[in-house]
């Protein structure tokens, strides 16, 4: 019989999550034929996985969780750079929430024993609901990898007699297990406080990037409208001013032709026609140039409307107006902002500018009190020359910040 508790390869699984679900499920020993490239998942082709390593006691409780992440190649390998050692950070885990055999060992992207695989990790989702813990442990307890269970062995209790000595008392018990059971409980809400920031992070960094990505292609549709627009009005430019040379030779022309008399008229007919033809090219361009005016203003409409059109539903933006979600920021001289929905944009277009306002500054003078809260040192400086830096006593409010003074030392103030 192995003792319950024993650390083999047999009892380590590993479980791909998909949203609150256990999609796949597999011994460590198959996951590994997947890492030596045997065997592909056609289902998993270009697609980054969410994955636990699950260290289980022979009494199938849970021991230690590892909350890693791999990428499947377009044949559904897995990706052959991967070398995240999930069974040593497994063994180095710290204390995470009881999952029925005590405290497991917790390895995620904010409890990260080695920093330079965090990256490679994730953050459990911890929400009433949708909480990954219980998901594994209700998978766990189906036993659809058919673990075998060997029970723990029993432990001998000694029994008082009368006139022994009695164990400790009942009370001194019950204080040492709520005791353990307050600090298990301050564990999992330092966790829930860390994965919730974790959250945050990748829902502002999800935002950013929207907004980047969004603004970036209306700047490109504009600039090409642009782009359009100047090449078609340098070209009716061009026209009018062959229109007009035409018009100057055909006066030309006629006056020759009323002194020359009527043998010029064959080639009068001709300039006539010519004229003619260039009138209708110009007319032709005129009202392609109105056409293109009039697509350019409705585009121009279309971006507005973009700008300041209410998020589509099941988005980012679209839960952050729903939910009236407010985004907190830092900036130094203003410190927490707190963004309703209407500013995110705003902020986000220039960060520096939107502090700037809050402090009442213009945004020069509040990147100049920024260059000294950062780097208080003399900046005077002779031309040519290293400035001074003189270590200053630092400004902390961009508003009692005096340019030409407050960063500068005492030999290099201005004469009074």
């Amino acid at each position: 019989m192995v003792p319950a508790g024993q650390a083999t390869d047999d009892y380590s699984a590993v479980f791909f999550i998909e949203g609150n679900q256990v999609a796949r499920q597999m011994r460590a020993s198959e996951f590994g034929a997947f890492l030596d490239g045997y065997v592909g998942l056609s289902d998993l082709a270009e697609t980054d996985v969410k994955a636990v390593l699950v260290d289980l006691s022979s009494d199938l409780l849970v021991r230690a969780l590892v909350f890693f992440r791999i990428w499947f190649d377009e044949e559904g390998r897995a990706d052959s750079n991967w070398s995240v050692p999930i069974e040593e950070l497994a063994r180095m885990g710290a204390k995470g929430p009881d999952m029925g055999g005590g405290a497991i060992r917790l390895v995620c992207r904010s409890l990260c024993p080695k920093p330079s695989y965090a990256s490679e990790l994730w953050d459990p989702d911890m929400t009433p609901g949708n909480n990954h813990f219980q998901l594994i442990r209700k998978t766990v307890s189906a036993n659809a990898l058919k673990f075998r269970h060997v029970p723990p062995e029993e432990e001998n209790i000694p029994v008082l007699r009368a006139g022994e000595n009695e164990l400790a008392p009942d009370d001194e018990s019950r204080i040492g297990a709520d005791r353990a059971r307050l600090a298990q409980l301050i564990r999992e809400q330092r966790l829930r406080i860390k994965t919730l920031q974790s959250v945050h992070r990748d829902v502002l960094s999800d935002v950013q990037r929207e907004h980047r990505l969004e603004l970036k292609a209306l700047r490109t549709q504009v600039d090409d409208l642009e782009q359009k627009y100047e090449r078609q009005r340098h070209s009716n430019e061009q026209l009018k001013q062959r229109l007009a040379e035409r018009n100057q030779q055909y006066l030309s022309m006629q006056e020759q032709g009323e002194s020359n008399g009527a043998g010029k008229d064959r080639e009068d007919a001709k300039a006539i026609a010519e004229l003619v033809l260039l009138r209708e090219q110009l007319d032709r361009k005129q009202r392609e140039l109105e056409y293109r005016d009039e697509k350019l203003v409705a585009l121009e409409q279309e971006v507005h409307e973009l700008r300041s059109r209410e998020p589509a539903e099941n988005t980012v933006m679209g839960h952050l107006k729903a939910e009236s979600v407010f985004l907190v920021a830092y900036r130094p001289g203003v410190g927490h902002l707190t963004l309703p929905y209407e500013d995110i944009e705003t902020y986000f277009s220039n960060p520096t500018a939107y502090a700037a306002e809050r402090c009442g500054m213009n945004e020069p003078a509040y990147l100049q009190w920024l260059a000294h809260y950062e780097n208080p040192v003399c900046q005077y400086c002779i031309e040519n020359e290293e400035p001074c830096g003189e270590p200053l006593l630092r400004v902390s409010q961009p508003g009692d910040f005096r340019p030409g003074i407050d960063n500068r030392c005492e030999n290099h103030q201005p004469s009074k």
